[in-house]
């Protein structure tokens, strides 16, 4: 080995021992202890049976169905309304300052907060939501004791919790595209749509790409604020995997929720390795 080789091999070393120490020996205890049913004690080895609980009893694998599900519809409004919120606030309005202000504000509340907040909000009968029903005469629904309408009603609270980082990554994207292509556009006769349609989203791409894999693995990994919210009740109607991991090891059930979140590892790599990999491919496509 030559020096030059030892010489890089220093610099690699100590993050390659941090990444050892903090990731891959964790992960590999993690998937032992999976195969166990342990306390802090002993251990007991079982093999796959903590899996296939997790998969096949019906107040376990909801979690996996209501995480896609919560994943999917929370990502997919943030994307699109962070996007044309962002065009908005681009665009040349006087008070665009105060509005980038007003949208990114909560962000700045912790998760917990607005999950408890929300919760008043939403109560079925002094709720200021059902309130403003009943003055317009209507009846407004148990947003949070409906089991089919609960977890949209906490995917609601996340979109207006986690938009402001999306958008706040589209306006940095829009920003940084050359006003040229806008000059063109325009003495070529371009409308606003048109510009929109064959400048904006294109060259958006990559910022559009990042908000989709943030925004989707934080769904996946989504916790805080359903369980402030619902404790992931009615029944199991709001339960996903975190939620159901915490509750199998509050109640001692550690290789069970061990189990859960090995599952919960290779749930989130499944889909968001493939997803990236295709954004990608589109954004090189696009170059």
């Amino acid at each position: 080995m030559n020096k030059k080789s030892r010489y890089s091999i220093s610099f690699l070393l100590p993050a390659m021992l941090i990444f050892i120490i903090f990731f891959i020996i964790p992960m590999l205890m993690s998937l032992f202890f999976s195969m166990t049913v342990w306390n802090f004690d002993n251990y007991t080895f079982v093999g796959l049976d903590n899996f296939k609980m997790f998969l096949t009893e019906r107040s376990l694998n909801i979690g996996i169905r209501n995480t896609l599900m919560y994943a999917v519809v929370t990502s997919g409004a943030k994307v699109v309304l962070a996007f044309f919120i962002a065009v908005f606030l681009t665009g040349k309005i006087h008070t665009k300052n105060l509005i980038r202000s007003i949208v990114f504000f909560p962000n700045l509340v912790s998760t917990v907060a607005i999950g408890l907040t929300f919760t008043a909000l939403m109560h079925p009968t002094k709720g200021v939501f059902n309130q403003v029903i009943a003055f317009f005469g209507g009846k407004g629904p148990n947003w949070l004791g409906n089991v089919d309408l609960a977890l949209f009603s906490v995917a609601a609270v996340d979109i207006w919790k986690g938009i402001s980082i999306a958008t706040v990554i589209y306006i940095a994207g829009i920003a940084s595209i050359d006003k040229t292509y806008y000059e063109a556009a325009a003495i070529d006769g371009a409308g606003r749509w048109q510009e929109l349609r064959s400048i904006t989203m294109p060259l958006c791409l990559p910022a559009m790409n990042s908000v989709i894999i943030l925004s989707f693995i934080g769904g996946l990994r989504s916790f805080d604020l359903i369980w402030s919210m619902t404790g992931g009740g009615p029944g199991f109607a709001t339960d996903v995997m975190a939620s159901i991991i915490y509750k199998e090891y509050a109640a001692g059930y550690y290789g069970l929720s061990t189990a859960g979140n090995v599952i919960m590892f290779f749930l989130i790599g499944f889909f968001a390795f493939p997803l990236q990999r295709f954004l990608l491919s589109k954004e090189e496509k696009l170059e």
